[in-house]
């Protein structure tokens, strides 16, 4: 399984979740697990997604983020798993 976690940081906004995921859901990217919270108004989430459904690659998915990163005017950031699972075994 190709996973990928993804990182989204910002001014809280209404819709911010749905906005995410609808994307992701476009792009046949399964999110695995989420985790969310506010701290003092600034919106932090991480999301583990399995990329193995997705028909593009792991650059052309980054760049289908941008209209949704210019959007919600929100930092979004991809990083591929299989990183820190090597960091892992060292």
């Amino acid at each position: 399984m190709k996973k990928a976690l993804i990182s989204v940081t910002g001014l809280d906004t209404t819709g911010i979740i749905a906005r995410v995921a609808m994307k992701l859901y476009e792009l046949n990217i399964n999110i695995l697990d989420i985790t969310q919270t506010i701290l003092g108004g600034y919106f932090t989430m991480m999301m583990v997604v399995d990329l193995d459904g997705a028909e593009k690659s792991f650059e052309e998915i980054n760049l289908e983020l941008e209209p949704v990163r210019e959007e919600l005017k929100m930092s979004i950031h991809m990083q591929r798993m299989d990183i820190f699972d090597a960091m892992h075994r060292i």
